[in-house]
């Protein structure tokens, strides 16, 4: 899979951002400087002014990439989930049995994340840490139903498909894969962050992760 994955490129929507930061050395930078820059001082405290600082480029530069710090958010995200879709089909393609194709694709998108050598410039652990803390920021706001109908979310939503249709294949009377699929995703990030942040809020510690509640969660419904 990794010799693969090094031939791949995690196409996202051209709309998100000026000049696609894969085309160039600067655009690299901007993507691989900016992720350890809002992983470490969060992205409220995130600027181009100071990322431009950090890279000793004129912030204007950063402006020929992208629009704003909110669409590189979006830049950011769309290639973490572009990148876990890739894991997924993947681990899965040549799974037939439908059993142990959605336990599989569960475990690849709650496991914890392991840095990728197929992409030097993305640091893969730390990008799933900003996923974590601050995806809801990129559509928790107003203009979201007008990115939604420009494709900004397409990637995620293509995920949340793939795993609805291996629900909808292990179960076809199953009234709510759609709804089931999208808890698995959205719900890994919460529980992660509850395991970081409000720990005697969730059961998911460093013996009992993630993945094994949302394996158990899927198929006790699945099954029920």
């Amino acid at each position: 899979m990794e010799q693969l994955l090094k031939s791949v490129k995690i196409a996202i929507n051209e709309n998100i951002y000026v000049k696609d930061p894969e085309s160039s050395d600067l655009g690299k930078r901007i993507i691989e400087e900016s992720i350890l820059m809002i992983n470490e001082v969060g992205f409220e405290s995130f600027t181009f002014k100071k990322l431009g600082i950090r890279i000793k480029s004129n912030e204007s530069s950063i402006y020929r990439y992208f629009e704003n710090k909110h669409k590189l958010l979006l830049y950011l995200t769309s290639w973490y989930w572009g990148w876990l879709e890739y894991q997924l089909v993947f681990a899965t393609n040549g799974i037939q049995n439908p059993g142990e194709k959605l336990e599989k694709a569960i475990e690849i998108v709650t496991k914890t994340t392991v840095e990728d050598s197929a992409f030097s410039h993305i640091n893969e652990i730390l990008l799933n840490k900003i996923v974590i803390n601050e995806y809801s920021k990129s559509y928790l706001t107003k203009e979201v139903d007008k990115e939604n109908k420009d494709g900004y979310f397409v990637i995620y939503k293509r995920l949340v498909n793939r795993i609805s249709e291996m629900i909808n294949n292990f179960n076809p009377d199953y009234k709510y894969p759609s709804s089931l699929a999208s808890t698995i995703l959205e719900g890994s990030l919460h529980q992660n962050f509850l395991k970081d942040h409000f720990s005697s809020l969730t059961d998911c510690h460093a013996k009992e992760d993630p993945t094994h509640y949302f394996l158990h969660l899927a198929f006790s419904s699945l099954k029920s």
